[in-house]
């Protein structure tokens, strides 16, 4: 067992599949941290992983408060490990880590750092993948630890195409995991000039089809197809002061198959 103790602060499908798979081999995680239950995804499954006691579960809308900073700090962690966790850590968080603190981040940084990356790669058409870095104080800007990066094609939606960054991004951790416990990792810096940076409202800006706007017909297509992830709402035209959702489905011609043939 790897001694080295663990604060994992998780959400989502692939938070529960890594900390699931990190148990299997028996790491020394010794406290959890969580999104508040009306923002948790598979919180429930993640907790289910460790029969942990409340004093050693945390949530991540409290990690500013003293209280909770001391909680953690009295566990004596070295490392705490962030898989797609949607709360941005301050410097005395950070600081409770002698080895610090690695993000698993499914974009190809720094591309796409912050909100929706699977959005923004179809919409802007930059690379997409995951990434495993240091966190620091800014937004997924700290260094790179590995990366993978995958395709994004012309049929993807939204929603396949985060579906792909789920998969890889546990393909990613779990292959470079023991790798970091030996040490042997040259991290890279990131240069954030380069890459690309999105807010959570910045869809808001793609969001409403103006049917009066001339549109180029891929810049149309990317932001349907980049938007399409049902049940969630996406983009949508408005008639009579209503929103009308628009999903799309694009399939190659090996997939179609055409009715009365």
């Amino acid at each position: 067992m790897n001694e080295m103790r663990i604060i994992y602060c998780a959400n989502n499908l692939v938070g529960w599949e890594i900390l699931s798979w990190l148990k299997k081999r028996k790491e020394n995680i010794v406290g959890l941290i969580v999104h508040p239950p009306e923002k948790q995804k598979y919180g429930e499954k993640i907790i289910s992983v460790f029969d942990f006691s409340d004093d050693k579960i945390f949530h991540g809308n409290t990690l500013n408060d003293q209280k909770t900073l001391d909680a953690i700090h009295h566990l004596q962690p070295d490392i705490a490990i962030s898989v797609y966790f949607g709360y941005i850590f301050k410097k005395s968080f950070l600081d409770l880590f002698p080895k610090g603190c690695i993000n698993l981040h499914p974009a190809f940084l720094p591309y796409n750092r912050g909100a929706y990356p699977n959005v923004w790669s179809i919409i802007d058409g930059t690379p997409a993948g995951t990434t495993l870095h240091y966190v620091n104080e800014g937004i997924d800007s700290g260094d790179i630890i590995s990366q993978k990066q995958i395709v994004v094609n012309i049929t993807d939606t939204g929603e396949t195409l985060y579906h792909r960054l789920e998969s890889a991004s546990v393909e990613l951790f779990k292959e470079t995991w023991p790798i970091f416990l030996t040490g042997d990792i040259h991290p890279i810096s990131q240069n954030i000039h380069e890459g690309t940076y999105h807010k959570v409202k910045d869809v808001d800006k793609i969001d409403e089809i103006d049917l009066n706007r001339d549109y180029n017909a891929g810049e149309l297509i990317n932001i349907l197809r980049a938007r399409t992830f049902p049940p969630y709402d996406g983009a949508y035209i408005i008639q009579k002061r209503k929103k009308i959702y628009v999903n799309i489905q694009l399939l190659d011609e090996s997939e179609h198959q055409p009715k009365g043939k």
